[in-house]
């Protein structure tokens, strides 16, 4: 379906422009091939054997449904397997592309594990120039960072998809203790895109397409002080700052029981999807 957009308006270029850092460089991560390998080779490598996120198992309880028994699944950047052995046992197969060989290593010996035959792991970016296949249902999660041309990336998983496509991302808020912060006027490097910009974007290409919040709660533990306070200052961007100030806000939010701290906050997930073609 289409649907114009108010002139001046280019949610594409928006999304280019959150790319960039708060100090105007776009992070090396984002743009450097060897840099994101080596991150998630060290994440593997900490795993060790899959275990979802408990938010993901959440979340999956709103995936599940929207897929089909006899459906081929396509999943673009699946990480450390978060949604990918639950559809596998869902579907009759899927398919799933990463950019890094070492993820891609992982869930394949993680398939062998499990004992699942009907997955196929596939080593490059979607974002390529790489024609794919049709597939059923065409399904990414939290694997949008990369993909600088949002609009182009977005297209091709319409294309791809014969039933359904559905682009997952987690959403806000951040952390409470940021939020005052900031509004104490504090300087906190806060996240700069967000589910609503891809939806923006689907907007300008003409996608009107179906979002649901999934409403969740993340419960972090610390196993010293020290810890607690270094892990929730990293979004801090002032140079020098009041460490009593911070640290008295950040103690609002946490429990100590018997030297292990825990601070719990709510967030959501956004599955946005659509039927390709519509």
């Amino acid at each position: 379906m289409k649907a114009g957009i108010q002139k001046g308006y280019d949610y594409i270029e928006l999304w280019k422009e959150t790319m960039i850092d708060h100090n105007g460089n776009i992070p090396k991560r984002l743009i450097d091939d060897q840099t994101e390998e080596a991150f998630w080779s060290s994440m593997v490598e900490r795993k060790k054997w899959h275990k979802p996120d408990p938010y993901a198992q959440v979340v999956q309880q709103e995936l599940l449904p929207l897929l089909n028994s006899d459906d081929h699944v396509l999943e673009i950047g699946p990480g450390w397997g978060n949604y990918t052995f639950a559809i596998a046992n869902k579907v009759q197969k899927l398919t799933c592309i990463d950019s890094s060989k070492s993820i891609v290593q992982f869930l394949e010996s993680q398939a062998i594990v499990k004992g699942l035959c009907n997955m196929e792991l596939i080593y490059d970016k979607w974002e390529s120039e790489k024609e794919r296949e049709k597939y059923d249902v065409v399904f990414g999660f939290n694997c949008y960072y990369r993909m600088y041309d949002i609009g182009k990336a977005l297209l091709k998983m319409n294309e791809s998809a014969n039933r359904l496509v559905i682009a997952g991302m987690t959403t806000g808020p951040e952390k409470p203790h940021y939020m005052e912060l900031h509004q104490m006027g504090y300087k906190i490097n806060l996240r700069r895109r967000d589910y609503i910009h891809i939806l923006n974007v689907l907007y300008q290409l003409g996608i009107l397409a179906n979002c649901k919040i999934v409403k969740l709660q993340s419960r972090k533990s610390y196993t010293s002080y020290e810890q607690l306070i270094r892990e929730n200052t990293t979004k801090i961007l002032d140079e020098h700052y009041n460490g009593y100030e911070v640290e008295t806000v950040i103690n609002k939010y946490v429990l100590e029981h018997d030297g292990t701290y825990e601070y719990v906050y709510p967030f959501n997930a956004a599955l946005i999807y659509w039927n390709p073609g519509l």
